[in-house]
Order: structure tokens, then sequence, then C-alpha cells
């Protein structure tokens, strides 16, 4: 698989049964990286923000959302965390909703995010391994498939 574990850990995998909204979700995607200092709360009130004014940018494929802003709206250092949910929640993303796996990213910068990108990408378009993180029934599970 790719090589995810170079910027996740236990601590930013998380698998929760559900949240109320959209909202919620994006606030626990990305408690590890607020934590951590990878960003500044100032990202996830842009990325709520910017949801509501353009709609939901980030949810990439049916069920998969990739919430991100831009470096200078909050991003200190590189990051990536993951929330699974049992229950997915809506974002008003038609035929993608809805939304059971969030992946968030940080880059300080426009280059130091290639290649964690391009490690996501790797897993994103892989459909069995797709599937079985979908299919993920709780955090061990998802850590172990994300961390292997």
């Amino acid at each position: 698989m790719a090589h995810l574990a170079k910027w996740l850990n236990e601590e930013k995998i998380q698998y929760l049964e559900s949240v109320p909204d959209w909202q919620a979700a994006i606030e626990a995607v990305a408690r590890p990286l607020l934590h951590e200092q990878a960003i500044s709360q100032r990202y996830v009130d842009t990325i709520i923000q910017q949801k509501q004014e353009i709609g939901p940018y980030f949810v990439i494929a049916p069920r998969i959302a990739m919430p991100h802003a831009r470096p200078e709206q909050g991003a200190e250092k590189l990051g990536l965390s993951v929330l699974k949910l049992a229950k997915g929640v809506n974002f008003d993303a038609d035929e993608n909703d809805p939304v059971d796996i969030l992946f968030m990213f940080a880059a300080p910068d426009s280059n130091s995010h290639i290649e964690m990108i391009t490690q996501l990408a790797e897993v994103l378009s892989d459909e069995e391994k797709m599937a079985q993180v979908l299919s993920a029934v709780n955090q061990a599970e998802l850590s172990r498939l994300l961390l292997s």
C-alpha cells in the first residue's frame, strides 16, 4: 500500500458511530491536526465557511470527502487525519452523499504536500483497498488498513 504511515498514526485515525451534521464531521476530523498544531482553528472555520459559500468542493467521490483550505488560511505544517463514520453524513453533495470517510490534509505551502497527496491518491484509486477501508467497523481495523 501507499506509504500513508509517514503522515498518519493511530491518533490521527478516528472511527465514530455518527456525528450530528457535516460541520461536526469537519470539526472531528480536524481535532488531531489542531492538537498537533498542524492547523489553526481558522483553517477549520475557513473550510466550513467555504462549504457554505460555494458548496461541498471537497467531496471528491461517493462517500469520500477531502476537506482542506489554502496554506495561508491556517495551515501551519504538513498534516493528514482520517475520520470514518459508521453512519454517513450529508454534505449536500448530491450523488456523493452520504459521506462516511473524511481525509483532512494541511500544507503550509504549495509544494510540501505533493508526495502526501500522491500517496493518498494511490490509496483512493485502489478499489480493493478502498472497499476494505469503507467497510471498516472500528478504529483498530481502519488503522491496520491505512498504516500497513
